[in-house]
C-alpha cells in the first residue's frame, strides 16, 4: 500500500498552518498505515486541526485499485452526510441575515411543501428539517438510483406515511435535508450550489471544492469507490447525490476541510479570533445546541466507547467522550466514507476521507486522535474518563465489524433457509412481465426473454429474477455490491398478475 506523506509550511488567513508532526501524534503515522492496510482500504487521507494549526495532514494508498496515482491531501473525496453541517450553516447565515428564521413554518418559504398530513404540514418548522424529526421514515428510495428531480422528489413526500408523530423520534432522513435546501433557495434567491460557494467555500478558501458531482469529469484527482464483493474489493460506480444534493453531495479533499474545520473551532470566524466573522455568535452557537435524542445505537461503535449520551443539532450528532463533549457526523454513500470530528473545548478536530464503501477505519481514526491529545485516564476529569490513549482502536472496531458481519450472514442463511423447495410460478414466466408502477416508489419494469425474467428499478436496480418459491423471485444485481432482495407477484382473482411486491413496497400493474 502506497502512501504519500505532504507536510506543507504556509499560512494564511484561510487555513491554519501545517506544523512538525507534534509529540501526541508521534508513531500515529505508521498506525493509520497499518490500519489502512488491515481495513484493505485502496485510499485515505486525515488531518488534524489542533490549536489553530494543521498539525497533521496525509495520504495514503491509491486513488483507484489497479492504478498507481496515489491519494495525497488533494485528492477528491465524496464527503457525504458531513455536507449535513454545511447545510445547517447556510441556514444560519440566512437567520444572521433575517431571511430564515428557524422555528417559521417550511410553507412561509415553500408554499406548495405537503405532508401527507395536513396539519403536520402547518406546523413542520425549518429547524424540523435539518434535525431528523419530521415524523418521516427513510425515504431514500425517492432518490437512490432514480431518475427524479429535486422538485418530483419533494412533491412526493405528500405521499410518505408517517413513521410517527413529529418531534416525537428521531429517524435518520435525507429527503428533508433536500427541503431544507430548497428553503435556502427560495429564502436567497440563488441555487444550494451557489450559495454554498459563495457564502462558504469561497470565504474559508476552499478553492478545490465542489457543491456537487456535476463537474467532478473535469477534476484529475479524483478518488474512485470501492466494495467489498465476493469477498474482493473491487471498483465499483459513483452514486451521484445530487438531487438531493443539501444532504450530501459535496465532494472534497482533506486539505479543504482543515478550513472548514479550523472555521469551525474558531467559532464561526476566518482567520481567528480577530479575523472576519461568517456567523453570529447566536447563530454558531444555535448550530451546537443539542435539539433532540438520536439514538444510542446509531452506531455500532458505541458498543465500545460507551458514551452517556447522544444528541443530534444542526447537522451534527453529539455524545461524550471521556468526559469531554465531542461534535460529529459521518458520511456514507456507495464506496466513499468520511468522518468529522470536533472536541471544541480543546481546539481539536480530525477529518478523514477513504475510498472503501463503509470502512470503519475512519472511526478508529478518530478515537485514536481524541485519545492521543486527551493523553491518559489521570489528565481528564469528568464521567467516562476511563479509556487508555493506547487502546487500539483499529484493531477492536476491526473484530466488531467482523463479528457484526458473521451475525448479519447467519441472519441471511436463517432467512434463505425458509425457502420452499419444489415449488413452481403459478402462470408462465413471459406472463409476470409487464411495467408496474406506484405513485410513491415509482416504476419497475419486468421483461421476458430465452434467458428468464429480468427487472429494472431505476439505474441503480437492474438485474435477473430467478425463482426463488411460488410466486416469489429473487432479484440479483448486476452491480453485485447492492444486496439480492426477494420479489413477489400478487395475482388477481382471475389468476392474472396483478401488483409486485419488494423493498416494501407494492407496485400494480398499469
Amino acid at each position: 500500500m502506497r502512501r504519500v506523506l505532504l507536510i506543507v509550511f504556509f499560512a494564511s488567513l484561510c487555513a491554519p498552518a501545517v506544523r512538525a508532526q507534534p509529540a501526541p501524534l508521534a508513531g500515529f503515522d505508521g498506525y493509520v498505515a497499518k490500519a489502512v492496510k488491515d481495513w484493505q482500504a485502496p485510499g485515505l487521507a486525515v488531518a488534524v486541526v489542533k490549536d489553530g494549526h494543521v498539525v497533521f495532514a496525509q495520504g495514503y494508498g491509491v486513488r483507484e485499485l489497479g492504478k498507481p496515482a496515489p491519494v495525497d491531501t488533494h485528492t477528491l473525496f465524496a464527503i457525504g452526510s458531513t455536507t449535513k453541517a454545511m447545510t445547517a450553516a447556510l441556514i444560519a447565515m440566512l437567520v444572521d441575515d433575517k431571511k430564515v428564521d428557524w422555528d417559521a413554518p417550511v410553507t412561509k418559504y415553500l408554499p406548495w411543501f405537503q405532508l401527507k398530513d395536513a396539519a403536520v404540514t402547518r406546523e413542520l418548522m425549518v429547524r424540523d428539517l435539518v434535525t431528523h424529526r419530521s415524523g418521516l421514515g427513510n425515504a431514500d428510495y425517492l432518490w437512490y438510483g432514480q431518475a427524479n428531480s429535486t422538485d418530483e422528489i419533494l412533491r412526493r413526500v405528500r405521499l410518505i406515511e408517517p413513521s410517527y408523530p413529529t418531534r416525537s423520534g428521531f429517524i435518520y432522513q435525507n429527503i428533508m435535508y433536500a427541503a431544507a435546501g430548497a428553503v435556502i433557495e427560495a429564502a436567497s434567491g440563488k441555487s444550494w450550489a451557489d450559495i454554498m460557494r459563495s457564502r462558504i467555500f469561497e470565504p474559508l478558501g476552499m478553492t478545490e471544492t465542489i457543491p456537487t458531482a456535476a463537474t467532478l469529469a473535469t477534476r484529475s484527482n479524483v478518488a474512485s469507490p470501492h466494495s467489498l464483493v465476493d469477498g474482493r474489493v473491487r471498483v465499483i460506480e459513483n452514486l451521484s447525490v445530487d438531487p438531493v444534493a443539501a444532504a450530501g453531495a459535496v465532494w472534497s479533499n482533506v486539505n479543504d476541510m482543515t478550513k472548514w474545520m479550523q472555521f469551525l473551532l474558531d467559532g464561526g470566524t476566518v482567520g481567528g479570533a480577530t479575523g472576519k466573522r461568517l456567523l453570529s455568535e447566536r447563530s454558531f452557537a444555535e448550530l451546537f445546541t443539542p435539539q433532540t435524542i438520536a439514538p444510542y445505537d446509531m452506531y455500532p461503535t458505541t458498543r465500545l466507547t460507551k458514551p452517556h449520551w447522544m444528541t443530534y443539532g444542526l447537522g451534527w450528532f453529539q455524545q461524550d467522550y471521556r468526559g469531554q463533549a465531542v461534535d460529529f457526523h459521518t458520511g456514507s454513500i456507495d464506496g466513499m466514507v468520511a468522518i468529522h470530528g470536533l472536541i471544541r473545548d480543546r481546539h481539536l478536530g480530525v477529518y478523514v476521507l477513504g475510498n472503501l464503501d463503509h470502512a470503519e477505519v475512519r472511526h478508529a481514526i478518530m478515537y485514536t486522535v481524541f485519545d492521543r491529545y486527551l493523553g491518559p485516564p489521570s489528565a481528564v476529569s469528568g464521567i467516562g474518563a476511563t479509556n487508555s490513549p493506547d487502546r487500539d482502536w483499529s484493531a477492536e472496531f476491526l473484530k466488531l465489524y467482523a463479528d457484526l458481519r458473521k451475525q448479519a450472514d447467519a441472519e441471511r442463511a436463517k432467512k434463505d433457509a425458509l425457502r420452499v423447495t419444489g415449488t413452481s410460478p403459478s402462470v408462465p414466466l413471459q406472463k409476470l412481465a409487464g411495467e408496474y408502477t406506484d405513485p410513491l416508489h415509482g416504476d419497475v419494469s419486468v421483461t421476458h426473454d430465452a434467458t428468464g425474467l429480468h427487472i429494472r428499478y431505476g439505474a441503480a436496480f437492474v438485474g435477473h429474477l430467478e425463482h426463488w418459491h411460488y410466486n416469489t423471485f429473487r432479484a440479483t444485481w448486476k452491480a453485485a455490491w447492492r444486496d439480492p432482495v426477494l420479489v413477489s407477484f400478487d395475482l388477481d382473482e382471475d389468476g392474472r398478475p396483478s401488483a409486485l411486491e419488494m423493498m416494501n413496497a407494492r407496485f400494480t400493474r398499469r
